[in-house]
């Protein structure tokens, strides 16, 4: 028996390889790899046959995504040197820092008699004129600051606006303030102001050219007790559709010459360019109401999101199924922070916002927030502007926010609208449309979590000049 042991070949010749300690087992899963590799090549091959090239397909459309997003990347700086004083000041800016002996770009931005006027509101030989420029080589470019003209060759009228975009005859339709007026202050300490005409709409099928469709919603020029009375307040007109009722809902920010009132206005209509009948005003959940915007989600729920508490916080709160109302839910978000001017948008499941703080008509630094759930927690990203230069940034472009549109047939990018206001001439202010990319990592910690968010870093990018990429076509 021990003879037959003895001779008997140990097992571990018929695998030599362990002799060697692991390089055995190291061979064998460098060949299962090989393998798998080339099965999964295989594979490819056969399923790219099978689906007429989409695999291609695919890799095309991540590369011209990738091209036409580093298109609206490349942003430009600014170098502007105040020039030396030339005379008095102008008795706004007097007023504003009576003590002041040296100025900075915003006291320059806020002075009408300033040298540096024609930088932030070009004169008319600069304006945006898409009747002429159609087919040229300027065709379609957007210019951040300069007057814009609709298909008759006005001014546009629509500030403090929204874009509603209708599925079912393939129009975008901006509603704004329409601004066309006298500029004066109702009293001694009261802001600069014009009086209401009424809400200005706009229709377009490529959001570069506007055709006037008129005031949807008319002012009031006799009836005292009217919200709508001309010497009273309407900003920040938004409309929706309601797919269930078929109606166009707006919602605005209606106030007296005070801003005492503070409340909510609303207005309905069959057609998206009106008329629109005015239903009344409310304090939405009680509280006073000041700027404001709309958001409907991907479900048609919508919400309505506005400054509250004496613009200390903002407050969140779904719309009736109607969208003429708001439901008992609501809640409270940046709660002392000081932020108005909201503008939402959202990406691949993650809520996102813009905000201005509080400084009336005077330019200030913009936020961006972001929140996995409409109702919050909003977590507060760092100022969302690139380009320009440091004032630029810190005064977002010499403009305030007040909507978000989202670029159709280019994912994760989105148009920036805010206004450029004239607090000297209202009905001059301006329009800075531009583009907004949400990619990449955020730079700055959360609020009340430990470390960086999960979400995408939102970026608005400065340019003199630009238009949406010319190879977006290809991706409809």
């Amino acid at each position: 028996m021990r003879m037959r042991n003895k001779c008997r070949k140990p097992t571990s010749v018929a695998f030599p390889c362990n002799a060697g300690g692991s390089r055995c087992s190291l061979s064998v899963l460098v060949w299962s790899l090989v393998g798998l590799l080339l099965f999964l090549h295989l594979y490819s091959s056969l399923m790219a046959r099978n689906n007429g090239g989409g695999k291609v397909a695919h890799v095309q459309f991540r590369a011209i995504h990738h091209q036409l997003f580093r298109e609206l990347e490349e942003v430009e700086e600014e170098n502007i040197q105040i020039p030396p004083p030339r005379g008095k000041r102008s008795p706004r800016a007097t007023k504003r820092r009576p003590n002041k002996k040296t100025t900075t770009l915003i006291d320059e931005f806020l002075d009408e008699n300033s040298q540096l006027r024609h930088v932030f509101f070009p004169g008319m030989k600069t304006a945006v004129d898409p009747m002429k420029d159609n087919g040229n080589a300027s065709s379609s470019y957007y210019y951040p600051g300069r007057i814009w003209l609709d298909t008759e060759g006005n001014p546009i009228q629509a500030h403090g606006g929204g874009i509603l975009y209708d599925e079912r005859s393939n129009t975008y339709y901006w509603y704004g303030e329409y601004k066309e007026g006298p500029t004066y202050h109702a009293h001694k300490k009261g802001a600069a102001r014009v009086d209401i005409i009424g809400v200005g709409c706009y229709s377009s099928k490529d959001l570069w050219t506007w055709k006037n469709e008129g005031i949807v919603l008319q002012g009031e020029e006799t009836d005292e007790t009217h919200d709508l009375f001309k010497a009273n307040v309407l900003e920040r007109p938004k409309v929706i559709y309601n797919g269930r009722t078929g109606k166009y809902v707006m919602w605005m920010h209606v106030d007296d010459a005070n801003y005492t009132k503070a409340s909510v206005g609303i207005a309905v209509s069959d057609y998206p360019t009106g008329p629109f009948d005015y239903l009344g005003s409310k304090r939405p959940h009680g509280y006073d109401s000041r700027d404001m915007t709309l958001f409907k989600d991907d479900d048609s729920v919508a919400y309505l999101v506005y400054s509250s508490e004496d613009n200390s916080e903002l407050h969140i709160g779904p719309l009736a199924a109607d969208y003429l109302d708001v439901t008992p839910v609501v809640r409270r978000i940046l709660i002392g922070q000081h932020r108005e001017a909201p503008a939402l948008f959202k990406h691949e499941g993650t809520y996102y916002m813009i905000t201005s703080g509080c400084t009336g008509w005077a330019p200030n630094e913009a936020l961006a927030h972001a929140a996995e759930s409409m109702m919050g927690p909003w977590e507060t990203m760092g100022n969302p502007c690139v380009g320009g230069n440091k004032l630029f940034r810190l005064a977002t472009f010499f403009s305030q926010s007040t909507f978000v549109i989202p670029i159709r047939g280019l994912p994760g990018s989105f148009i920036f609208m805010a206004d450029r206001w004239n607090p000297a001439d209202l009905r001059d202010s301006r329009y800075v449309w531009l583009p907004l990319i949400v990619g990449g990592p955020a730079d700055q910690p959360l609020d009340y979590n430990f470390g960086f968010p999960l979400w995408s870093r939102v970026s608005i990018y400065w340019h003199r000049k630009w238009r949406l990429p010319t190879g977006l076509s290809e991706l409809k």
